[in-house]
């Protein structure tokens, strides 16, 4: 079976879209199935070109998958306005090379949402070319998008919203990575949404106690001490500002942001004007030093504005799950995220979002209570490991592939 595998980002990207899209044609190809992709050079979630790239047309094998990669416009400083013409202009740098991968015949074409603006190219490719059209929704971006305030041009959502519902209901498939976005796509017109959920690779994402012992020596943080990690994009949608107003009030405890984005230098800047001495920043970090930073910390952080609630789930957890990591999520108690830690199995322990006195209380409670981390590490792993898992999310992708192409 050919694949076409369409979307904006694509590895080597070490977070978000990018690493699943990376690590699924991967897979794909080494199960035997012919895989091509179109994406844009790495950028995310700097907002800059990788060094090792030019923002042109390359054309590069990755671990048997080859792949076609086209410019577009990235900004230092992405506004809504900004993301909509960076978007916008890798759909129309692409579109010549979509067009020519009918001749190759594609069986299913995929396209990752975000970004919408790539469906319409997508479909037209699949139906060309005799193909299938599979749309897999990471985000929703557009409700995202307008209720996060990144789009302040409110007239437009419902003459958006209209255009998505149309190009949703033309794809043979449409599939998301969770339950409450299976229901959000039901109600956009979605008849049998596909449940395909982001993963972990569990045989190199294990808790290991050398491993958090050498991270933590190296940056000078002893055992004793509390390491409050947040790890991933820092953008305008995870409210930062929150974890900062917690370590100016619990200054016994150290912080740690780890990541790229474009509200990151924003955050720094504001940790300057607290004088924030317990809280330290870092780039991301290589897969290989991963595991070791998530194994360090006492406690993690996994940071959602209340309006991203059910639109976006955040693709860090299931690493944090993985190593059996101890999660403050910040969701209201009915959503996907604030679920997980209701009830005697908690694998994440839930405060209210964009709260601080919430925040600082949960941060507290974890530090001074060694028993109930241990309980959520215990929980974590059977989660992932029932859930989560890479192998066994992806076994079950190949069936559904097969369905589609009948």
């Amino acid at each position: 079976m050919k694949i076409l595998n369409y979307g904006v980002n694509y590895a080597p990207e070490l977070t978000g879209i990018g690493k699943y899209s990376g690590e699924m044609a991967v897979w794909l190809a080494e199960q035997g199935y012919e895989v091509r992709v179109v994406t844009a050079p790495p950028y995310y979630p700097e907002w800059k070109v990788d060094t090792a790239y030019a923002n042109t047309y390359r054309k590069e094998v990755l671990d048997d998958v080859q792949v076609h990669r086209y410019p577009l416009y990235v900004p230092e400083k992405p506004s809504g306005l900004k993301r909509i013409i960076h978007l916008a202009s890798f759909a129309f740098s692409s579109f010549p090379v979509m067009l020519r991968q009918v001749f190759w015949k594609p069986d299913v074409v995929m396209v990752i949402e975000p970004p919408l603006f790539c469906a319409p190219m997508a479909w037209l490719t699949a139906r060309l070319s005799g193909g299938k059209c599979w749309l897999h929704i990471q985000d929703f971006e557009v409700d995202a998008a307008f209720d996060l305030g990144i789009i302040p041009f409110a007239w437009m959502k419902s003459t958006v919203l209209l255009v998505e519902r149309w190009l949703t209901k033309r794809f043979d498939a449409v599939s998301t990575i969770s339950q409450s976005m299976m229901i959000r796509s039901q109600d956009k017109g979605v008849k049998a949404p596909v449940f395909f959920p982001n993963w972990a690779d569990l045989s190199n994402i294990q808790y290991d106690e050398v491993g958090r012992q050498s991270f933590r020596a190296e940056h000078y943080i002893s055992d004793e001490k509390v390491l409050c990690l947040y790890s991933g994009n820092i953008a305008v949608k995870q409210g930062l500002n929150t974890v900062l107003e917690a370590a100016n009030l619990l200054p016994s405890i150290q912080f740690m942001i780890c990541g790229e984005g474009a509200n990151k230098q924003n955050i720094e800047a504001r940790s300057r004007e607290m004088r924030l001495h317990n809280v330290m920043f870092f780039p991301l970090q290589a897969l290989d030093r991963l595991a070791a930073m998530l194994r360090a910390a006492d406690i993690h952080m996994v940071i959602q504005k209340t309006e991203a609630a059910d639109l976006v789930l955040p693709s860090k957890l299931t690493n944090i799950l993985a190593v059996g990591g101890v999660a403050i999520v910040t969701a209201k108690q009915d959503t996907e995220l604030g679920q997980l830690g209701q009830g005697d199995s908690p694998c994440v322990y839930r405060c209210e979002p964009e709260n601080k006195g919430s925040l600082v209380s949960a941060i507290q409670r974890l530090a001074d209570d060694a028993e109930l981390r241990v309980l959520i590490q215990h929980h974590a792993l059977l989660y992932a490991k029932q859930y989560i898992d890479k192998q066994q999310v992806l076994a079950v992708l190949e069936p559904q592939l097969l369905e589609v192409k009948q």
